[in-house]
């Protein structure tokens, strides 16, 4: 009798079984006939097609158009994610660039002289006084 934990790691596994290699076969194959369909379509003149008694094709433009259509969909989706981002980055000078609600600043009390201080964010304030205030460069 499997335990609950095989039978959950096998159905959920993301191995090849026979039903996805039947599905992955059938859709490399319908992939490359519907290609054929296209190229066909796209390259056979209309005649040769009416001759052959297949007489209701879309306009030979959509041949052109669609992939077209669909660059530039994509190309236009990079863009706007993109902006997105940029819309959600806050400006420069708000707080939300040097710091956040889960920042942990380290205190006199909680540092010992002869420990090894933790892991903890500086303060803004700190940091400007160690850069900017520095007694040695002031004259």
């Amino acid at each position: 009798m499997p335990n609950l934990y095989q039978s959950m790691s096998q159905e959920h596994s993301p191995s090849p079984t026979p039903e996805r290699a039947i599905y992955g076969f059938v859709l490399y194959l319908s992939s490359f006939i519907g290609f054929g369909l296209y190229i066909v379509w796209a390259y056979v003149p209309d005649s040769w097609l009416h001759s052959v008694g297949l007489t209701y094709w879309p306009q030979k433009y959509w041949a052109v158009a669609l992939p077209v259509y669909f660059c530039v969909a994509i190309i236009l989706s990079y863009i706007v994610y993109i902006g997105i981002i940029l819309l959600n980055t806050p400006p420069l000078t708000d707080i939300r660039t040097v710091t956040d609600c889960y920042a942990l600043y380290d205190t006199p009390a909680d540092t010992h002289p002869s420990c090894i201080p933790p892991l903890r964010d500086m303060h803004i304030s700190n940091i400007n006084k160690l850069l900017y205030l520095d007694n040695r460069h002031v004259s």
